[in-house]
């Protein structure tokens, strides 16, 4: 099978394997008692990373740290520039969750934090443990937050459903995590065979081509969300995606194997910051993401793409 074939084929069983595992997931989680607020910020949000997750998995153990990681950064630039980029521009969003406002920072946070980490071109099984340890004390955190009643009736009514036939959720549960098990595989395979074919790092492929390909879930939830005026539920699930992806997924894949990068990718981190202190600026400064704001992010996202592969 060519290497594009390989490619094209991957998205698809990510997509599809992400699609139920987010959606049976939230309804498990809604049938053990969770409350809807948490299962989007934790259950939905980092559901929807699990593409991420099984692709960077997947090139660390292959050999090419250099996916891995512009997997993680390359989908986070997406999700601020691409994802709600776009959703702003196709409808202004609102904030009224308190936990939106406190949680960016965080976000900026961790960002910081990431470039720290990767300055010397090498993420050790220590900060791995030290990355998942750090998201651990978050969700705990996060399990005792309380919002106003509006913002827990828009989660309510996203995720409030409780789940019917326990076997049957089950089962589709761990078909998802097949989908996302061969769809890893066969995305890495062809990202690899496809950087070797055009002549660019396989950093620059994961930044771009494997990020916006594990990407689809946040913006076919984004989109979902935008048009149902679901303004919190969006930037909820990004900005825990965001967390997760660098807490979880990076901790995770340097517990199982370290990451040796090389040269520290200064470019890609700054990107990184520039677009996440500018979505805290515009939810804290405004409480909302107009078109302007929305434009700027995604113009942004375009110009870094562009640079990357200039």
């Amino acid at each position: 099978m060519s290497p594009l074939l390989l490619f094209v084929l991957g998205i698809a069983l990510l997509t599809l394997g992400g699609e139920l595992l987010v959606k049976n997931a939230a309804l498990l989680a809604r049938a053990l008692g969770m409350p809807p607020l948490v299962v989007g910020l934790t259950v939905v949000a980092f559901g929807t990373s699990a593409p991420e997750l099984a692709a960077s998995l997947a090139a660390a153990l292959e050999g090419a740290p250099g996916i891995a990681y512009g997997n993680v950064v390359g989908s986070n630039l997406a999700n601020l520039g691409l994802v709600l980029g776009l959703a702003a521009l196709i409808r202004p969003l609102r904030v009224e969750a308190r936990f939106l406002r406190r949680e960016a920072p965080f976000m900026v946070a961790v960002a910081l934090l990431l470039a720290v980490s990767v300055w010397d071109g090498v993420v050790d099984r220590w900060e791995g443990a030290f990355f998942l340890f750090l998201l651990a004390g978050y969700l705990y955190l996060l399990l005792g937050d309380r919002e106003p009643p509006e913002v827990l009736a828009e989660f309510a009514g996203a995720y409030g459903k409780g789940a019917r036939r326990l076997v049957y959720r089950l089962f589709l549960l761990g078909l998802g995590v097949l989908f996302l098990t061969l769809g890893a595989r066969s995305l890495v395979a062809g990202a690899v065979a496809l950087a070797a074919a055009l002549g660019v790092p396989d950093r620059v492929i994961g930044l771009s081509v494997v990020a916006l390909g594990t990407s689809l879930p946040e913006l076919a939830a984004a989109l979902v969300a935008v048009l149902r005026r679901e303004g919190d539920i969006l930037l909820g699930n990004l900005i825990g995606s965001n967390v997760f992806n660098v807490l979880g997924i990076l901790g995770t894949v340097a517990l199982v194997k370290p990451l040796v990068l090389g040269t520290p990718p200064a470019f890609d981190l700054a990107a990184l910051l520039l677009l996440s202190g500018l979505a805290w600026a515009f939810l804290w400064t405004g409480r909302r993401l107009g078109r302007r704001e929305g434009a700027l992010l995604f113009l942004l996202y375009l110009g870094y793409v562009g640079w990357i592969y200039s």
